[in-house]
């Protein structure tokens, strides 16, 4: 049995879930109202350069923490981006489930110390 095979179908059969078309549509939904998905671009870009600065040791200020607060408030004024989140929850507590399927042979090996 080759793993990959297993891996390259389970991708196959996410592709044919629920959950990810939903997601699909909510995105979509976004993108279709220019505000919301400027918006939306606007906090994703804060989100990695805060990553970033994360990542090279750079300290976050109480001005980036309000200012990525003054834009993630404002994401609730949009119904697509809350959908949006709310499917993204889905999505995520399905891949949280998966991983622990996919982990258990891994987890059971210093279960059984």
């Amino acid at each position: 049995m080759n793993i990959y095979d297993s891996a390259n179908q389970l991708e196959q059969d996410l592709r044919k879930t629920t959950e990810v078309s939903e997601l699909k549509l909510a995105f979509e939904a976004v993108k279709a109202n220019d505000l919301a998905y400027k918006l939306f671009d606007k906090v994703q870009n804060k989100q990695f350069e805060l990553q970033q600065k994360q990542m090279q040791g750079q300290e976050i200020t109480d001005d980036d923490i309000k200012a990525m607060r003054e834009l993630t408030d404002q994401l609730s004024n949009y119904s697509e981006i809350q959908n949006l989140m709310e499917k993204e929850q889905k999505m995520n507590s399905m891949m949280d489930e998966l991983n622990k399927i996919i982990s258990k042979p891994i987890a059971e090996i210093y279960q059984d110390k």
